[in-house]
């Protein structure tokens, strides 16, 4: 379904929410936080939200990043699955946090958890990527922004297109 694509309506806008992603991914590697981290978090937030554009561009960013087969099946399961890191874990909560906000105490202890296992600049900047990865499945969900089909050859070609 052809949407009405809120980025090239605003192009001011979407640089600034790409010069946002760009600070946040800056900062990542300032943090120490591997790009794998980063991508994990993107995937998690993008499958609570829905969002098939950004699922097909981030799963195959993680790939590229040194994501397993493995954590990407189980990742709506990661808390059952020991096959993440505790920085991993700390990502996948915030994300979480972020994304469904529900506020519970359970929520908040989660959080505190997350905390104890990032620096003041890691837990800063996986709340900022979370925080942008938000606004663009946002953008593309509301654009209807289409996943089209790829071969298999083609499924590793980095895409062409202006988005994220």
């Amino acid at each position: 379904m052809p949407g009405f694509f809120l980025d090239k309506s605003d192009p001011a806008s979407w640089r600034a929410l790409n010069g946002l992603a760009l600070k946040v991914a800056e900062a990542a590697e300032q943090a120490g936080l591997p790009r794998s981290v980063m991508e994990l978090l993107n995937v998690r937030t993008s499958q609570l939200n829905g969002c098939a554009y950004c699922l097909d561009l981030h799963v195959r960013l993680a790939r590229d990043a040194g994501v397993s087969g493995q954590q990407l099946a189980v990742l709506p399961a990661w808390r059952d699955a020991a096959v993440f890191s505790e920085v991993e874990c700390a990502a996948l909560a915030i994300a979480e946090a972020s994304t469904l906000q529900s506020g519970t105490e359970a929520l908040h202890q989660e959080l505190q958890t997350a905390r104890k296992a990032l620096t003041d600049d890691q837990y800063s900047c996986l709340q900022w990527a979370a925080v942008a990865i938000n606004a663009f499945n946002r953008v593309s969900i509301l654009s209807g922004y289409p996943v089209r089909p790829r071969t298999e050859n083609a499924a590793r070609e980095p895409e062409t297109s202006s988005r994220e």
